[in-house]
């Protein structure tokens, strides 16, 4: 008996260690052709590549009758026709645990500098797992608080919500997101820099996200001069991490700086397999990643954490309904935009209060803090309506009261809302300082109704209470 089984735990060993090698067949750009291995190999299956000058590992991202089409983690310089391709097993996983908390990691999960602690193996995760099911999440959770004046106030964010931060080039997106690096409140920190400039990488880590918040982030990093290939395993990479620490039941803030590279780099990706082009060159495989990757964010099941997922989305020439945009728009639970002129004017963060968005209004805001929102809200749309009369000279004090009300109330709000790196500030100390702004500017109270009728349902639980005559 024990022969028999010595037997078959030798083929066991001997099968799993078996070499599965293929060889090049042809060249064309970042796009290697492969045959020998279409009946062990699919799509996702990572390979490897042993040229003349050294080893290069590729991933099979589609197949042409026998053959497999291969994209490099890096480039296909030396490799030639005839070179051996070997199959590697297993090779698209992670293991990610507590003593990653303060490290920078590559696309594909290995230590990048002296920030990084050698990872020790314990729980194996895939990059590419499934969005949970729809029935299977929790609601959104509560508040988070962000101590940001201009977002907690008039577009907060929820635990397990996903939030996109939509901005030109050079309008802050990178300082505002390691303000809320900084600021939130989670357990862990989830960082992806995708398609990031070389010499920004240890500038966000060093001035932006600083010791503090390192001390509880992980950081995921994959700069512009890496291939397609490792810009998007970075995302996926970011992803999975984040995943980990939520199945451990803590609170996630995931960070992924920017979606738009992520989408650049599948088009890429797309288009070297041979996808027809369609919207500004994207092929139709952008439109199928986003939500699969988008979707993984969110609450967890029942006895997990949640992923608080923060995507930054580059428009393209400042245009928000550009196709990227636009798709990231209708996935997210809200959005933050980010307007270059207001950038200009001094105020940062440059949010664009009158377009951004959060979806978890009313409900996450107390009935008070709601109405003191809609008030500010208003009277900042007023302002900004006259905006261009008011600094033509056209208009004239005192022509409408509603419009003196919203630019006195802009001349106090519009310095209160700008914020510099490294300062915090309580919501309740920011609500309480635009309700006494509302009031100077002369703004009907807007918790006068509230308190009215809370006044009235007092008095008539009391006249309830008092025994009749």
């Amino acid at each position: 008996m024990m022969s028999t089984f010595s037997k078959l735990q030798d083929a066991v060993f001997s099968t799993s260690a078996a070499r599965m090698v293929g060889g090049v067949k042809g060249i064309v750009g970042l796009t290697l052709t492969v045959g020998g291995l279409e009946a062990v190999a699919g799509i996702g299956s990572r390979c490897r590549v042993r040229s003349r000058k050294g080893v290069i590992d590729g991933e099979v991202v589609g197949a042409q009758g026998s053959d497999l089409c291969l994209l490099p983690f890096g480039s296909w310089d030396g490799v030639a026709v005839g070179d051996p391709v070997e199959l590697i097993e297993h090779d698209d996983l992670i293991y990610p645990d507590e003593s990653w908390i303060g490290s920078v990691v590559d696309a594909l999960g290995r230590p990048l500098s002296r920030y990084s602690r050698l990872p020790r193996p314990r729980r194996k995760s895939t990059r590419a797992a499934q969005p949970p099911g729809a029935f299977e999440r929790k609601q959104v959770g509560d508040k988070l608080e962000t101590r940001i004046k201009c977002v907690d106030v008039f577009t907060p964010i929820c635990q397990g919500q996903r939030m996109g931060v939509f901005a030109g080039s050079g309008v802050g997106k990178s300082t505002l997101m390691a303000m809320l690096a900084r600021n939130t409140d989670a357990d862990v920190i989830v960082i992806g820099l995708i398609g990031e400039r070389g010499r920004e990488v240890q500038q966000f880590i060093q001035e932006d996200l600083g010791e503090e918040g390192m001390a509880r982030a992980v950081v995921v990093v994959s700069t512009g001069d890496e291939a397609p290939l490792l810009r998007k395993q970075a995302a996926l990479t970011t992803t999975a991490i984040a995943e980990h620490f939520k199945n451990k039941g803590l609170q996630v803030l995931l960070l992924l700086d920017s979606v738009t590279r992520f989408a650049m780099a599948q088009r890429e990706i797309g288009l070297a397999r041979g996808e027809p082009p369609t919207l500004r060159g994207y092929p139709p495989s952008v439109f199928s990643e986003l939500p699969h990757l988008l979707e993984r964010a969110g609450p967890g099941r029942a006895g997990e954490g949640d992923i608080t997922g923060l995507y930054t989305v580059l428009v393209d020439g400042d245009d928000m309904n550009e196709p990227i945009a636009d798709a990231v728009r209708g996935i997210v639970d809200g959005h933050l935009v980010l307007d270059r002129r207001i950038a200009e004017q001094g105020r940062f963060p440059a949010v664009d209060i009158q377009r951004s968005l959060s979806r978890m209004l009313p409900g996450c805001h107390s009935p008070e803090e709601f109405e003191i929102t809609k008030a500010a809200r208003k009277a900042l749309g007023r302002y900004a309506d006259m905006e261009d009369l008011i600094r033509l000279g056209a208009y004239k004090e005192g022509s409408d009261p509603s419009t003196d009300e919203a630019i006195r109330f802009f001349q106090t709000a519009s310095p209160f809302l700008s914020q510099r790196r490294g300062e915090m500030t309580a919501a309740s100390q920011s609500f309480a300082e635009l309700y006494r702004m509302i009031l100077e500017a002369g703004i009907e109270d807007p918790l006068k109704a509230y308190f009215e009728e809370a006044e009235r349902q007092q008095a008539a639980e009391i006249a309830q209470q008092q025994p009749a005559h």
